[in-house]
Formats: C-alpha cells, sequence, structure tokens
C-alpha cells in the first residue's frame, strides 16, 4: 500500500511539474485552462495539451470537451448527411424536403441536426439526469434520460412492427404524460409524422385529423378517448392497430392494444432496422404535424421539419439563463397545441430539464398541488390560466384582515413601482422593497409553487394590461410570447432584461420580423422570416400560397408595430379589420381592451359595425367556467365581490341581465364613455353595447382553441345575431 501511494505521488508530481511548464512557456492566458488538468492522475494528459496547443486547438484531445458546442462552417459533404436534396422553401408534400433559409453568419448558420440526433446530444450530455416524472398510485415515478431515449426507440421498434410506413402519421389523442412524448418522438425515429389530437375534438374532427394525415397507429389514453375512435374507425382506411396508454381495455380485438402490450411488440425487430430509418432521417423532411382548430373550415395540417423543431429549441433556449440538468418545468397544457409541446418537449431537451406531469384535471384545480410539489424554474401558462391564479387570489385577499388588506396593497404597490422600474432599464429598487418581498412576494410565490421560478411565461392569447400588472405588483412579472404553429411556436420572446408591458417582445435572433403595408401609425401585417417557419400545409397548396409569399416570407394574418426600441405589440387582425359604411378603418382589439381594462367584470368582448353606420359590442360578464371549461350562470368571485360594494344581491348573469342590475350597468356605459373620450375619430366611438347571458367559449363556437381574440362578425351565432338586429333597428340601447 505505501509503493502504491508512493507510486501515485510521484505520478501527481510530474502531473504538477508539467503543468507549471505549460504556465511558464505558453504564458499566463493558458493558465486557468492548465490548472484544470491538476486533478487528472495521468500527467500524459498535460503533454498531448501542449501538443494540442501547438496545432491551434484549445483542449486536450483525451478530456471530454465541456465547453458549449460551437457553430462551426457547414461543408457540403456535411450538408448532405443532414439535408435531403430541395430547391423550394415551402412544400404541401408529405415526403418532400425544403431548403432551410439559412445564413452564412451568426444563429441562423447553426448546424441542421434531426431530432434523433438533439436527443442523443442530450443522452451523452445528461443521461443520468431525471427527465420524465409522472404519478403513479400517489407517487413520483422517474425516467432518466437515458431510459426516456430507449424507451422511444422500444417505441419506434413497435411502430414498425404494426406497419408504421414512411411519412404517414401516428395520431395521439390523450392528455399530458410520459406515454405521450415517447409515442411521438418514437414515431419521428420510425420515420412517421407525429400528429397530436385534441381531446376536446368531437369524434367526426378525430376523423378528419386521423384521415388527413393518412395515421396508420393511432394513441389514445383512455376508454373515453377509444370510442371516438371506434366511432369512425370504418372511414380511415389507412389505420392499422389503436393503443391505449391507460387503463385497462374493455374489449378485446386484434388491432387494440394496451400500452405494455404494444411496448413488447418490438421486442424482436432488429437494432439494425431501426438504425438504418434513423439514419435516413433529413433535417429538412417533415416530422411533425399540427393541426389548427378550424373553426372557419376544416383543420390544416401545419408541417414542421426535423430543423423547424431543433433549431428553434436550440434558438429560444439562447434567450433564457439556463442552468444545464437543473431546471425543472410542469406539463399540463395540451400538446396538440405547437406553444406546449415546443416548451414542454423541446426546448427542456435542449438543457436536459426534468418535466413533470400534471394530472388530468390540472385546469380544473389540481394544477397548484403540483406546482408546490414540482417547483419549477420556468413556468408556461396561458392568459386564462393566470386569470384564473389572479381571481383565487384575489378571492383569498378579500377575506382578509383590514390590517393585512392594507399591507398587501402598500407591497404591491411597492412590487408595482420596482417592474416599471426594471422594464424602463433603471433597475431602481424602491425604499421597502426588501421588506415587501419577505412579507408578501416570497410568500405569495411560496403559496403558488413558483417560489425557484426564473421566469413566468404567457403566450398562446392576447392578456390584459390589468392581470400583467397585477402580477407584476406581486413580482411576478409575466414574459409574453409571440407566434404560432407555422412559425413553430415562438418568433418573439420578452425575457427578463428585455421586456415591455403589453409588448410580445423582440424577434428571437437568426429570425426577422417586416410589417407589410404600415398605415400613418406604423400597425402593418406581421410577417415572419427565419429557420421556424414552417413547410407547408399537407395536401392544401392554394391555402399555403396565402400563408407565404414569392419570398417565402410568412403573412401571419395579424395587425402589429414596432415601437422605438424594437419590441413588437399585436393591434389586431386583418381579417378582423372593421370598415365602417363611412368607410374608415377600425382595428378592434384596442378598443375591446381598453373597455376590459375600464371594466374589469367584462370577460369578453365584439366590437361589432363591419359595412354599418356605427360601432356596437356585445359583452360578456366574468363568470364560473365547469369542469368542461364551459361557462356556467354563476357570477364569477371577481363580480360578485363588484356586486357586493355595489349592494347589488345577484349571484347569477342571468338575474343581471333580467333586471338590467342599475349599479352593473352604470359601471359599464361609463367605462365605455371613458374609452370614447380617447378616441381618435368619431366613428371610433361604441354607440350601442349589449350584455349577452353566456359567456364566450371554444365549446359554444365563439373562440377557437387558444385563440381568445375578438370574433368575427362571421362568426357570430343566431342568438348574438338577434342582439345585433335589435341595436342597430334603433329599437333600445341595450
Amino acid at each position: 500500500n505505501r509503493r502504491e501511494n508512493y507510486q501515485a505521488l510521484c505520478a501527481l508530481l510530474q502531473h504538477y511539474l508539467v503543468c507549471a511548464l505549460l504556465c511558464i512557456n505558453l504564458g499566463t492566458q493558458l493558465y486557468i485552462q492548465t490548472m484544470l488538468l491538476l486533478t487528472k492522475p495521468d500527467w500524459w494528459c498535460c503533454c498531448l495539451l501542449n501538443l494540442s496547443l501547438m496545432a491551434g486547438k484549445s483542449v486536450c484531445p483525451c478530456c471530454p470537451n465541456t465547453e458549449e458546442p460551437k457553430a462551426v462552417p457547414l461543408s457540403t459533404a456535411t450538408l448532405a448527411t443532414t439535408l435531403a436534396p430541395a430547391d423550394q422553401l415551402w412544400s404541401t408534400s408529405r415526403d418532400k424536403a425544403v431548403r432551410l433559409r439559412m445564413e452564412g453568419s451568426g444563429q441562423a448558420s447553426e448546424t441542421p441536426i434531426t431530432i434523433h440526433q438533439m436527443f442523443l446530444q442530450t443522452v451523452e450530455k445528461y443521461g443520468d439526469h431525471p427527465a420524465l416524472v409522472s404519478k403513479h398510485e400517489g407517487q413520483w415515478v422517474t425516467l432518466t434520460w437515458r431510459q426516456y431515449y430507449e424507451q422511444c426507440r422500444a417505441a419506434a421498434k413497435s411502430f414498425l412492427k404494426l406497419g408504421l410506413e414512411r411519412y404517414h402519421g401516428v395520431g395521439i389523442l390523450g392528455f399530458n404524460s410520459p406515454e405521450w412524448f415517447i409515442s411521438d418522438i418514437g414515431c419521428i425515429l420510425a420515420g412517421g409524422l407525429a400528429t397530436g389530437i385534441y381531446t376536446t375534438n368531437s369524434p367526426e374532427a378525430c376523423q378528419y385529423v386521423a384521415a388527413n394525415c393518412e395515421a396508420n397507429i393511432l394513441v389514445v389514453e383512455n376508454q373515453k378517448q377509444l370510442d371516438k375512435i371506434l366511432q369512425v374507425k370504418d372511414q380511415l382506411p389507412h389505420l392499422k392497430a389503436i393503443v391505449q396508454y391507460k387503463g385497462e381495455l374493455q374489449q378485446k380485438a386484434p388491432f387494440l392494444y394496451t400500452w405494455a402490450e404494444f411496448m413488447k411488440l418490438g421486442e424482436d425487430v432488429p437494432n439494425e432496422q431501426l438504425n438504418a430509418v434513423i439514419d435516413s432521417l433529413r433535417a429538412n423532411e417533415c416530422c411533425t404535424l399540427i393541426y389548427t382548430s378550424g373553426t372557419t373550415g376544416n383543420p390544416k395540417g401545419v408541417m414542421l421539419s426535423h430543423d423547424n423543431v431543433t433549431w428553434t429549441a436550440h434558438t429560444a433556449s439562447t434567450m433564457v439563463d439556463y442552468v444545464p440538468a437543473t431546471e425543472v418545468v410542469v406539463s399540463y397544457l395540451p400538446l396538440s397545441h405547437v406553444a406546449a409541446q415546443m416548451f414542454d418537449m423541446w426546448i427542456t431537451m435542449v438543457f436536459g430539464a426534468t418535466i413533470y406531469f400534471a394530472e388530468p384535471d390540472a385546469l380544473k384545480g389540481s394544477l397548484g398541488i403540483t406546482l408546490r410539489e414540482a417547483r419549477p424554474t420556468f413556468f408556461m401558462g396561458v392568459p386564462r390560466v393566470w386569470e384564473k391564479m389572479q381571481e383565487k387570489m384575489r378571492a383569498i385577499g378579500a377575506k382578509a384582515s383590514p390590517m393585512r388588506k392594507r399591507v398587501a396593497d402598500w407591497a404591491k404597490s411597492i412590487g408595482l413601482q420596482y417592474n416599471y422600474s426594471a422594464m424602463s432599464g433603471e433597475n431602481q429598487v424602491p425604499w421597502g422593497f426588501m421588506l415587501a418581498n419577505n412579507l408578501v412576494f416570497k410568500k405569495v410565490r411560496a403559496a403558488l409553487g413558483l417560489d425557484r421560478c426564473k421566469t413566468c411565461f404567457t403566450g398562446a392569447a392576447p392578456i390584459t394590461r390589468e392581470t400583467l400588472e397585477y402580477f407584476m405588483s406581486l413580482n411576478l412579472p409575466l414574459m409574453e410570447l409571440y407566434g404560432m404553429s407555422e412559425s413553430s411556436g415562438p418568433h418573439t420572446v420578452s425575457v427578463n432584461n428585455a421586456y415591455c408591458i403589453t409588448s410580445c417582445g423582440k424577434v428571437m435572433p437568426g429570425c426577422k420580423t417586416r410589417l407589410d403595408n404600415p398605415d400613418k401609425d406604423g400597425n402593418g401585417e406581421i410577417c415572419f422570416w427565419g429557420r421556424n417557419v414552417f413547410m407547408g400545409y399537407l395536401n392544401m397548396p392554394d391555402k399555403t400560397a396565402e400563408a407565404l409569399d414569392q419570398d417565402g416570407w410568412l403573412h401571419s394574418g395579424d395587425l402589429g408595430r414596432h415601437d422605438q426600441r424594437e419590441f413588437l405589440y399585436i393591434t389586431g387582425r386583418i381579417k378582423e379589420l372593421i370598415i365602417t359604411a363611412g368607410g374608415e378603418n377600425i382595428p378592434p382589439v384596442p378598443i375591446e381592451d381598453a373597455l376590459k381594462a375600464e371594466v374589469p367584470i367584462i370577460s369578453n368582448v365584439m366590437l361589432i359595425g363591419d359595412k354599418l353606420k356605427f360601432l356596437s359590442m356585445l359583452l360578456t360578464l366574468k363568470c364560473v367556467v365547469d369542469d368542461n371549461g364551459d361557462p356556467t350562470d354563476e357570477l364569477s368571485p371577481e363580480v360578485l365581490d363588484f356586486c357586493q360594494q355595489h349592494s347589488v344581491t345577484a349571484t347569477k348573469v342571468s338575474e343581471i341581465v333580467a333586471n338590467k342590475e342599475p349599479a352593473i350597468y352604470k359601471a359599464i356605459q361609463e367605462g365605455l364613455e371613458r374609452v370614447n373620450a380617447r378616441a381618435t375619430s368619431n366613428a371610433q366611438k361604441v354607440q350601442k353595447w349589449v350584455i349577452v347571458e353566456r359567456d364566450f367559449s371554444i365549446g359554444g363556437g365563439e373562440l377557437g382553441e387558444f385563440c381568445f381574440a375578438s370574433c368575427s362578425l362571421s362568426k357570430i351565432k343566431q342568438p348574438l345575431m338577434h342582439h345585433r338586429d335589435v341595436m342597430y333597428a334603433g329599437k333600445t340601447r341595450v
């Protein structure tokens, strides 16, 4: 033992000596890098380092490179192995590649990679770190990144065994779970097109998506979703098998499989067979389909390439302050939507984050429990999630003692002041901030499960200034994102050191934004350019030509403007632009948002006036939403609190409408008068309005999936048309 210790000591001294000589001979600029080698027992490592430095390299060839990978110039040979030949920027065929919007330098010059290559990079770096965490029988169960990868390979083999054909779909219909992720990536590795289907879809809507993507296999969550597919199975000629990943099958059939049965199917598929498919994948070919909500017709299949996904994920990750293999997110938003898929599945893969899965009833109340257990470091919410948190906290605050209310109000004023200061770049900490932080902000964060959260994001729909300021006052500023399915998710991003209230942030590195045909105020159609821009709509060349112009710019259909600091603001939709009978163009969103800001008890507003003599409005009041996301007749806590303050005894929307409660109607009219006072012309003033008994909803058809912007007149249903006819007949004001 003494001899072994002596030999080890001599080897270590030799190691130190060579390191010292290197520092002397090669200069102090290499000091830090050289001293990193002091923990290595093999002094030959230092000699190799010396040779490497002489050859112009900066790392030891026998040591793992711990630096972040950097972009390198791509040779023609390198591109040939990652890209398929293509000469057009768009395609509507499932098996055709596209030319990438690459540039000679910067983020847009990054090496194109496939989903598999990105996944493999993550496994090599963070293989033993936790990846997917889900609850089974009350206990959290974890898959590491290496186990996750192996299960995706196993699923890919099973898909091949079931006869998945190249460029055919695998439809996934269910709530977020490890099985959802594994099915999606397994399909891609097997050469298929991963296709999420909304759980709220009717059997007919499911049939359309499955038929359009020519799905060979459908993966469903439970019997409820299985029943939808069985109703339309005979109308799906390409369907070969259905896999149910939760619960026991209540019936037996040759084409039905449990998840356990499915995962065993591919055990005899050789690795070489799967590897051959994986090696044939190209970064500029389609790998996934995102279906739009289809409120004005059949859904469109948005074709995203491997590069769309991997490049967007890498680029978005450069805009946040992350620590590899330590970040935590919670997956709960529908994965059939691009926002959830990009945030939960792909961006997390870049830095080896841990994904906790919420319970299926997350949006019905259990999300808070999951947040407190997972304590995410990044959290993404759609506006309705933030609004529900706001309503709940206000309801709790209303029950507090007068002293607690005064302390909370004081702290919130400090929080708002602090965040407005940070927004303007002043970074001035107001007096009392630390006290407010300890008394209020920390406790609120802990109660929400966001005490470790570095950044809270909001996106996929517009959010009101009132909600943004509420969370700013609690020192939880919400960073807005903007994009669409056709831009692979984000295009502009707000981050902690660069945000401005009500703006959607600044364009991602390597992307460009252009405003087409701007008016005198700078409002024009927002157009996108970048490697995040989609390939095209599956089998829809006409629709693709409407979205992508001849130069390859994506036309969003949204109106927007830039401020002096290049922050982007959404001001409306081109199709929703109201042109009055007098010929004046009026964007509805600013007027609708202004009224909601003036009268917080209002839930939704629909501005009417296209080809009409004057503007009018349909309004709804905030109400309780049931477990299916449908509005009820019960007033929300916020409206009940308002009623109590104004001695109104009503507890239902129908009671307020039937009795035309003077206090409610007066508050709305006064708020509208304040909005009208700021109008730039008489044509932009709202003359009449009416309260609609039932709030707008996805189920009711007034709203699309995650599209809570104003509704066009063409979408107004017959009961609402009656209200419009009454207002323009001149019979009554409300």
